[in-house]
């Protein structure tokens, strides 16, 4: 429990989330027995689901659902034992359709599923330092073709004053940007990631993104969000898009149709994590700064457990601190030095790091 304590100071007091008592259905005829109900539940546990009959109804079958999907048919209110293991992490919602004396009654009940990964704390080093523009409010960076591109927001600058959105090639040796698009200023721009020559660009709170041709940043097709959230991070596998929303949700978005494919809930072991922002694909892995902690969590994209985390709070001492100075944001992977680009909101500086156990 010691390395998760640490780990628990480098996420800087992410509390843990407020489980409560199990969620128990309207019914008062059938109901879960939530008196055998833990807590909390790990991957590795099995649920024991059973139906607790108040009027001694006769019984023909039970139907069992986690999260809306069918996972066993009994015979009258046989017991279930339900395994965890593939399931997400986060709330399981039960539901058990009773059907009894030629009537069907639903019993519900809720359960949360966390992770039992205790995170590792990698270690990092700087390779190299890079300047980078002051006035860039960083909220996606990635590497395509050996070209780093960026996306910024309008957030206040070095000046004060309040910037403007874009997109943009930058030569990050000498931090010039020589290619740019602006936003108009009710757009918030935010994450950016690149796949089969398009740059797709998210927007803060306007429920819509952009598709942008990666050569010649023409703007291809403006798209709406597949549901009313806002627009964070963002990343892809080769295949899909991952998009984070300021909540410990990452979605997964078929990018020939921008709709939601699946999610992952983020949990660093029994911490839910929210406020994911600025996502990078490194090697199978979404590694995804935290927002307002200079940290970065490495997560297991297929059920959102938290397998390592990265402690970078030491890079804003390396930087000219000014008074509206922001957090880090911004993670970019080199594959061809097999490094790690990492910067912040008005930030002078890009860090080259080598990450290790």
């Amino acid at each position: 429990m010691k390395n998760y304590n640490f780990l628990s100071v480098i996420l800087l007091a992410m509390a843990l989330s407020n489980c409560g008592d199990p969620k128990k259905g309207e019914n008062t005829i059938f109901n879960f027995d939530t008196s055998k109900f833990a807590a909390k539940y790990t991957p590795e546990d099995a649920l024991n689901l059973e139906i607790l009959n108040s009027e001694s109804k006769t019984v023909d079958s039970t139907i069992y659902y986690v999260n809306d999907v069918k996972v066993q048919a009994t015979k009258g209110l046989e017991k279930f034992n339900f395994e965890l293991k593939d399931q997400k992490l986060g709330y399981q919602n039960l539901k058990a359709l009773v059907y009894y004396e030629g009537q069907n009654s639903e019993a519900t009940a809720r359960i949360e599923l966390v992770s039992s990964v205790q995170p590792k704390l990698l270690k990092y080093k700087i390779v190299n330092t890079y300047p980078h523009d002051i006035e860039a409010y960083t909220q996606g960076l990635e590497f395509y073709r050996d070209t780093l591109y960026e996306g910024t927001g309008n957030g206040s600058g070095p000046s004060g004053k309040k910037g403007i959105s874009s997109l943009r090639k930058t030569d990050y040796k000498t931090g010039k940007t020589y290619k740019k698009v602006e936003l108009a200023d009710q757009y918030f721009g935010e994450g950016i990631t690149i796949l089969n020559n398009k740059v797709y660009q998210l927007t803060w709170q306007n429920n819509e993104g952009y598709i942008y041709n990666a050569d010649t940043f023409e703007k291809e097709k403006t798209f709406p969000y597949f549901k009313n959230i806002e627009g964070w991070g963002l990343t892809n596998d080769g295949t899909y898009l991952y998009q984070s929303d300021g909540t410990e949700k990452i979605w997964k978005i078929d990018p020939k149709t921008m709709k939601e494919v699946d999610y992952i809930n983020v949990y660093s072991y029994e911490s839910k994590i929210k406020s994911v922002n600025e996502l990078e694909w490194i090697d199978g892995k979404v590694y995804g700064n935290i927002y307002q902690k200079d940290a970065i969590a490495v997560i297991n994209p297929k059920n959102g457990a938290v397998e390592g985390i990265i402690n970078l709070i030491d890079l804003k001492s390396k930087i000219t601190q000014l008074e509206d100075t922001d957090v880090l944001n911004g993670i970019a992977y080199n594959p061809k030095t097999k490094t790690i680009f990492v910067t912040g909101k008005n930030w002078d500086k890009l860090f080259e790091i080598a990450i290790s156990e």
